[in-house]
């Protein structure tokens, strides 16, 4: 028996998590089938509130994100954790750490826990990841809780993501706030000084907030310490991303934010789709003579890629390459 694309989405908007699990499965895969699913499993998004945790190893993002997940669900909010995690070099699966140290969240129906593999995608997070965020918006999650896999300075996709970023850094990691330079601190909503019993902690906030300031940020990120393996300064952070959450919304920010993270993808997708269009239509002998072409300094990349997309746009797939 065929079950139909709407019984699927009817069952996932009803809970179902083994079924948000399998959806989830085959976008990671890329299952052509999961495109009409997305489709209509579109229509049923836009409620959850998308977090967001960045930053780099060791600060302590997973044992933060445990707190922040039970400091919400003692409001009574649904969330969903995606852990970001890398790839297993021998599956491409995820290697499972952050789910693993999760475990005592997994008991609670309230909450949903999903590890997915890095597989080389840039930017801290899996190339599935959108998807699956709207997956649990389906669902019925409150909150969407995404923990990139922690790459350091590259950890920028996740802020096209999401609704509100949180930065966590530590003290006496070197130069701490070296980590969070150019393009990574541009993009924290909230930044989070984790393990604050640490000697230096009050130097890296203050740090922080001088770079913050230099950047003329309009409202200015908040800077608070936290120590994530006590939960000390966990209510602050929940408390500040409310507030930021509020603001936004209350704006008009929420909402221009969520379009430019959807042109993004969009615009994302065409590219990745347009390539391996690319890449299905050219034929041996024409990406030889390109080959050729570009071995000899006849041509540069950007003229070779002008031909092969000709050649695709012709429908032929066999372009002439001129000397």
């Amino acid at each position: 028996m065929t079950v139909t694309t709407e019984a699927i989405v009817e069952r996932l908007r009803a809970g179902d998590r083994r079924v948000a699990a399998r959806v989830i499965s085959l976008i990671e895969d890329g299952d052509p089938a999961t495109g009409p699913l997305l489709a209509e499993v579109f229509r049923h998004t836009g409620r959850a509130r998308v977090i967001g945790v960045t930053g780099p190893p060791g600060a302590g993002k997973s044992t933060l994100v445990e707190w922040l997940v039970r400091a919400w669900r003692e409001r009574d909010r649904s969330v969903g954790v995606l852990a970001v995690d890398p790839s297993s070099p021998f599956t491409g699966g995820a290697i499972l750490g952050d789910r693993i140290r999760m475990a005592s969240l997994t008991h609670d129906r309230g909450v949903f826990i999903r590890s997915m593999a890095a597989r080389g995608h840039l930017g801290g997070i899996a190339e599935a990841t959108p998807a699956a965020i709207r997956v649990l918006d389906a669902m019925g999650m409150d909150i969407v809780l995404v923990e990139t896999v922690g790459v350091g300075q590259s950890e920028v996709a996740i802020a096209a993501a999401a609704d509100c970023t949180v930065l966590v850094t530590m003290p006496g990691g070197g130069d701490a706030v070296q980590t969070m330079k150019a393009g990574v601190m541009e993009i924290g909503d909230v930044f989070v000084v984790n393990k604050s019993d640490r000697e230096g902690a009050v130097r890296v906030k203050r740090e922080i907030g001088v770079m913050l300031r230099l950047q003329e940020r309009t409202p200015r990120p908040p800077v608070l310490l936290t120590r994530a393996d006590t939960g000390e300064g966990i209510a602050d952070v929940v408390a500040a991303i409310d507030e930021h959450l509020a603001a936004a919304g209350a704006s008009g920010a929420l909402q221009e934010r969520r379009l430019r993270h959807l042109k993004r993808e969009t615009l994302d997708l065409i590219g990745r789709q347009a390539r391996r269009q690319a890449l299905a239509a050219l034929d041996e002998d024409t990406v030889a003579r390109l080959t050729d072409a570009l071995g000899a300094r006849r041509l540069d990349p950007a003229t070779v890629a002008a031909h092969a997309l000709a050649a695709i746009t012709e429908g032929a797939g066999n372009g002439t390459v001129r000397n």
